[in-house]
């Protein structure tokens, strides 16, 4: 299950890539981003989404789905396994107490 999400993952996220790079820019330059004779809003005219934004849309829904779930499952599968943090307070832990030197007087 774990291989055919990872696969459906990188699926995905090379749609995500292709789908974004076919989609048209907005016709604003470096000029139009600080004002220099755009349009009044602040991102520009807003037409009707296209077949290509909604895709987009969809895709990126999908990423973070994938994204969370492959997360989680690797967190559930390495679950018994120790982390660097877990096991420096294990060692801690089971530390013996310091000793008292024998030629001191209390």
């Amino acid at each position: 299950m774990h291989t055919i999400l990872t696969i459906l993952h990188i699926l995905i996220c090379v749609l995500l890539i292709v789908v974004i790079l076919l989609q048209s820019g907005s016709a604003g330059d470096l000029a139009s981003a600080f004002g220099g004779m755009g349009s009044q809003t602040a991102f520009g005219p807003r037409g009707a989404q296209t077949a290509l934004g909604k895709t987009t849309v969809t895709l990126a829904i999908l990423f973070a789905f994938t994204t969370v779930t492959l997360a989680v499952m690797s967190n559930r599968s390495h679950n018994n396994v120790s982390s660097i943090l877990g096991s420096n307070a294990a060692k801690t832990q089971q530390s013996a107490p310091a000793k008292t030197p024998p030629n001191s007087k209390p």
